[in-house]
């Protein structure tokens, strides 16, 4: 279980993440999706107390990270595979986080046949690994504690098809089986077909969060404004459901109803039209088109 409440991290003026709160269960796959620059990655390092927050708190099995005793038995944890030493072999850097965190030898070869890596790749120094054998040795390390739960920073960054077919199999597996997973990935197909529930941010703040087939398969009104948060407000107000933030709002009515909501608050509108089972990757681009880089470009 991960449980974030209310998260927040400021460096100065700037706001990386603003005010976030989910939960993630056993059983469950969770997809933790935004642009590159959204949050996601700080949001991590928070839970997992790398980067201490500014407010609020994240749980991993009812415990601060930090509370956990021995934190690697319970929670594995890949947010940068490309963080190992080139100078030793798989199987090497792989012993040394047994030794570091009192994982039984056997360990070792059972984290690299989970992965897919052969005997003879894990005795190859990590400078001549492949970016896909690197993701494979990274996710080795973060199961060689037998965890209850993983936190994945893009897993599947730099795998062929095949690999990537792997991986959801295996993190499907390891859910089913009870686990509770985490997944940041910009794969937004690969996550649709493997996530349970989806949580998306842009600019720090969440935007949509919810079970998968609610959000790609909402029926209702897309909108945009001048001014989203007093639209925000005047939907709340009208008692109507409604996802989305200061990007955009996904409302469960009809366009003549939000249409009609917004004259009576006085506000411009600037986008105005249905929706209905959305693909992941076009909810994604709706929902976070004002965090993009190439919007901003544009």
């Amino acid at each position: 279980m991960i449980t974030v409440e209310n998260l927040t991290k400021r460096y100065g003026s700037f706001t990386a993440v603003d005010d976030i709160s989910f939960e993630v269960t056993p059983g469950s796959v969770v997809g933790f999706l935004g642009p590159n620059g959204a949050g996601k990655s700080t949001a991590m390092r928070m839970m997992t107390g790398l980067t201490p927050p500014t407010s609020g708190r994240s749980m991993i099995l009812g415990r601060d990270y930090r509370a956990l005793p021995n934190p690697a038995r319970h929670v594995g944890v890949m947010l940068d595979a490309a963080a190992q030493h080139p100078g030793r072999t798989g199987k090497e850097v792989l012993h040394l986080i047994g030794m570091t965190i009192d994982a039984p030898k056997a360990r070792v070869e059972q984290s690299l046949e989970l992965v897919g890596l052969t005997p003879d790749e894990a005795k190859r120094r990590v400078r001549n690994y492949s970016l896909g054998m690197r993701q494979r040795l990274g996710l080795a390390g973060a199961l060689m504690g037998d965890p209850q739960v993983l936190i994945l920073d893009e897993p599947a960054n730099g795998l062929d098809p095949q690999g990537i077919h792997w991986m959801r199999q295996l993190l499907r597996a390891y859910a089913d089986q009870g686990g509770t997973v985490l997944l940041s990935s910009h794969l937004l197909h690969e996550v649709q077909i493997i996530a349970d529930e989806l949580v998306m941010i842009g600019r720090g703040k969440i935007v949509a969060q919810g079970r998968k087939e609610d959000l790609l398969g909402a029926q209702g009104t897309r909108v945009g404004s001048l001014d989203n948060e007093r639209l925000s407000e005047a939907v709340r107000r009208a008692g109507i459901e409604f996802s989305g933030d200061r990007t955009g709002l996904l409302v469960k009515a009809t366009p003549e109803a939000v249409g009609r909501i917004a004259l009576e608050a006085g506000i411009v509108l600037t986008e105005l039209h249905t929706t209905g089972s959305e693909g992941l990757e076009q909810l994604f681009l709706s929902l976070t088109a004002a965090d993009a880089r190439d919007a901003a470009a544009a």
